[in-house]
């Protein structure tokens, strides 16, 4: 089975849509969303009714911070995230409210772990951004889901951390396009970037496609309309920088 791993899409419809016909023409099997499907970006609306129909159809949807802060907006945060909340909750229907509110933070298949954040305490929103980080979310996911492989986002980085014959975590950088193998019998811990704000300088949207049955994962980087996104940031009157934000990738 090939399941697309699309995490932190953050509003941005049009970085949705250029991952979702890549990995289709790639022959996904299956959908998941890691997360953060709003905050920063201009189509909230749009992108978590994709989300609730491609839930409807069997795709796996989890919870992001960015989601849970747009379900209850934080009061007196005066943070870049949370500066979106507000208008992010004003612009949902009660219905998408609750679909976000009800979103799990975990979803286990077999030895697959997904989540958000780390595995360790998922709702605290841990970032998996180094090797001791990536030990932590291991062995949470290993003692508490049974789960040996886990795959995360909200560190809007492609990256993979792997157990070898040592104890500890080994940091690999993938190659977009480049099969990386990720044998069972092997732990791992895979980051798959940002589909709707990479932060690395480049402007191509992430997400990456796992052959279960293979073993193997690739890790795309996805050319979109990022100037049609900022013009939807703007004309939402939400801050320049999260428009600009996107041509520089950061």
């Amino acid at each position: 089975m090939r399941i697309a791993l699309l995490s932190d899409i953050h509003a941005n419809l049009q970085a949705l849509n250029a991952c979702m016909a890549h990995a289709r023409a790639q022959g996904v099997d299956r959908w998941a969303l890691l997360g953060d499907l709003v905050g920063y970006g201009g189509n909230p609306q749009e992108v978590v009714d994709m989300a609730m129909q491609l839930a409807d159809e069997g795709a796996w949807v989890l919870q992001g911070n960015h989601d849970a802060m747009a379900v209850k907006p934080p009061v007196g945060d005066d943070s870049l995230g949370s500066s979106s909340a507000q208008w992010t909750f004003e612009q949902l229907g009660a219905s998408q409210r609750g679909f976000l509110k009800a979103l799990p933070l975990t979803v286990l298949s077999g030895p697959l772990l997904l989540v958000h954040a780390s595995a360790h305490a998922p709702e605290r929103w841990h970032y998996v951004d180094s090797e001791r980080a990536a030990d932590l979310c291991a062995d949470h996911a290993l003692q508490h889901f049974d789960a040996r492989h886990v795959v995360v986002g909200h560190v809007h980085h492609q990256t993979v951390y792997y157990r070898g014959t040592g104890h500890n975590m080994m940091k690999f950088e993938p190659t977009a396009g480049v099969q990386v193998p990720m044998p069972s019998h092997r732990r791992w811990v895979a980051t798959v970037g940002s589909v709707g704000q990479p932060r690395d300088h480049k402007p191509q949207a992430m997400y990456a496609l796992y052959d279960e049955s293979a073993g193997r994962m690739t890790f795309h980087r996805v050319s979109y309309d990022h100037q049609a996104a900022a013009k939807a940031i703007r004309e939402a009157g939400l801050p320049e920088f999260f428009a600009e934000r996107l041509a520089l990738g950061r």
